[in-house]
């Protein structure tokens, strides 16, 4: 009578228990005969070879069963742990990447695969780092000649299969529209207009510094989070000057009085090509950073939006970072970044620091896009604000 595949696998099981190794592989290989769409057949004839010394053997089960389903974790670890013990870097390196991938994507890991984790990352980092120098020294002088765009993106697809740059996603609060680039910071092609803002930067920075001298009511801290609501990372900051504001438009409102006393400010942001949705864009204002402040890594509302910063005040020791990138901020020299990208700011000075901050369309939409999310944006606020009939 001709044994199924359950029945082969069980008489398999029972052999490993009685060591007896040759039958149990015997076993298996019929199991997997009769049924081979189970990966869990594969895998155990896998633990049968390994057992036997059949290290090639063990290799050819473990991929069977991948065959199958290429997000069986259990055969990729251990397809993993076969090319680290063989000592082949690059292979287990690949099948490492594969299992923090999709060990990421556990919300509560067991502690057996918590520990096998933590090896896969620091197997990746070591490897990582004694594969960077000679991969870095070769191929950083090709891509220093690149323009902006590929630069960038080639030098974090070195370091991103090197293992050393986290890509960071979109994460939108609110209207997030598809397929647009993920890209941290706009390369400056897309902003032709920043010649002439970078040329009235004294001018700004003037009428800024008169905003401090006599701040009056137009100074306000930027995060002013409802009263009682508490127990996030932005407790410090909430109502505190710490990181304040001048706002010269917020959501799209005009603030009059300081437009009124920043008169090239306000000339410069009229002759930008900037988003116009009543009750949402434009905003632009004056960020200040008091000395020994930090602002938390926090993620942005839309990415339909661009933001611009244009330094005016900056000592040594201030930093911004977009996603995987960090910058200093250099006076005069204004860049644009996807706010929907996880971002943070720090003053390690003593002094103020201080930069002119507003939004734009997201320079890969088009016109035709840029209308289309206007109106939408016009429509729901419109829809919300009607009473509800029935």
């Amino acid at each position: 009578m001709s044994l199924t595949s359950q029945e082969a696998n069980a008489q398999g099981l029972a052999a490993l228990r009685n060591r007896d190794l040759a039958k149990a592989q015997r076993c298996f290989e019929q199991a997997v005969a009769l049924d081979p769409s189970a990966g869990s057949l594969w895998r155990n004839l896998a633990h049968a070879r390994r057992l036997a010394g059949d290290e090639s053997g063990e290799r050819v089960a473990l991929e069977g069963a991948l065959g199958i389903d290429a997000r069986d974790l259990a055969a990729l670890v251990r397809l993993a742990q076969w090319f680290e013990r063989a000592g082949d870097r690059r292979e287990a390196m690949l099948r490492w990447s594969g299992v923090i991938q999709l060990g990421e994507q556990i919300a509560s890991p067991s502690e057996e695969l918590a520990g096998l984790l933590a090896h896969a990352r620091d197997y990746c980092a070591q490897q990582g780092a004694a594969l960077a120098t000679p991969i870095r020294q070769a191929l950083a002088p090709r891509y220093d000649d690149f323009g902006q765009t590929g630069r960038r993106r080639a030098q974090a697809f070195i370091e991103h299969s090197l293992g050393t740059r986290r890509i960071y996603p979109n994460v939108c609060a609110g209207i997030h529209y598809p397929f647009l680039p993920a890209d941290e910071f706009f390369d400056d092609h897309h902003f032709p207009w920043f010649a002439d803002l970078a040329a009235r930067t004294d001018a700004i920075r003037a009428e800024l510094q008169a905003l401090i001298a006599d701040p009056g009511a137009d100074l306000i801290p930027y995060v002013r989070m409802e009263k009682g609501v508490s127990g996030s990372q932005w407790d410090p900051l909430n109502h505190n000057l710490d990181w304040g504001a001048c706002f010269l438009w917020e959501y799209g409102r005009p603030n009059t009085p300081v437009l009124d006393r920043c008169p090239n400010t306000a000339a410069a942001l009229a002759a930008l090509p900037g988003a116009r949705i009543p009750g949402r864009a434009p905003s632009a204002f004056f960020s200040m950073l008091k000395p020994h402040t930090r602002i938390p890594p926090h993620t942005g509302v839309t990415n339909t939006r661009a933001i611009v910063h244009l330094p005016l005040i900056v000592p040594p020791g201030c930093g911004f970072r977009v996603g995987g990138e960090t910058r200093e901020w250099v006076v005069g020299q204004p860049f644009a970044f996807d706010d929907t990208i996880e971002h943070e700011a720090w003053n390690n000075s003593d002094e103020l620091r201080a930069v002119l901050i507003f939004d734009v369309w997201n320079p890969h939409l088009s016109p035709e896009e840029q209308a289309i999310v206007a109106d939408y944006c016009a429509m729901v606020d419109e829809l919300s604000s009607s009473p509800v009939v029935g």
